[in-house]
């Protein structure tokens, strides 16, 4: 989808990407607190002031150098920390923490979608709407990955037997670049399995 870019285009990305991952990390952390742990709470991140979730190298100009040499963005903020121990319902409790982040992207570009749909947004702004809601899809089916530690795998984590969840407990220590390095290396495979299930929901939104 992010495709024929223009440098203005990048500043609403930006733009966009700033509003967006402060609402998907405050979702986490409200989930997180509604279940009874209030970890991300004490540590401010409670909130939906972006300037709270977003690391400047990661959030903002990985993606944005990524689209510009038309690559698969990558949308990285920083993890909203929350104790599994604490939350209600164990792995399931965790599970639903970890999708209320992406599930909120999704409902950002279901809610923009609509009022394009309705003609409520100008035309004059509908480009600039478009760009949120591919944004918005790109986050849902990134995080979705059941990579760790990637908001998709909680998912798995819930599902799968011990010793799988024991494997990916070890990946999972590795970090995000792990999870970056793997993107990229194999970029020419995922990329156009993500593009085209991106491309499936927002020719379904729109």
């Amino acid at each position: 989808m992010f495709t024929g870019y223009s440098p203005s285009d990048i500043v609403i990305v930006v733009l966009s990407l700033l509003f967006s991952v402060g609402v998907h990390e405050a979702v986490h952390a409200y989930v997180a607190h509604s279940l009874g742990d209030d970890t991300a709470a004490q540590e401010g991140r409670l909130t939906l002031n972006p300037l709270k979730h977003i690391d400047l190298y990661m959030t903002v100009l990985l993606p944005a150098v990524l689209i510009l040499f038309h690559l698969p963005p990558i949308f990285v903020a920083k993890p909203v920390p929350f104790d599994p121990l604490r939350v209600r319902f164990g792995e399931y409790g965790a599970a639903l923490v970890a999708l209320g982040g992406p599930f909120s992207n999704l409902a950002l570009a279901a809610v923009a979608a609509f009022l394009i749909n309705f003609g409520v947004i100008p035309e004059a702004a509908q480009h600039a709407a478009v760009i949120f809601i591919q944004l918005n899809i790109s986050l849902f089916v990134f995080n979705m990955l059941p990579i760790p530690p990637l908001d998709g795998s909680r998912l798995l984590y819930a599902f799968a037997p011990e010793p799988i969840q024991k494997i990916m407990y070890q990946i999972e220590s590795m970090g995000l670049l792990l999870v970056v390095f793997i993107i990229l290396v194999l970029s020419q495979f995922i990329g156009p399995v993500l593009s085209s299930i991106g491309q499936t929901i927002f020719n379904f939104l729109l």
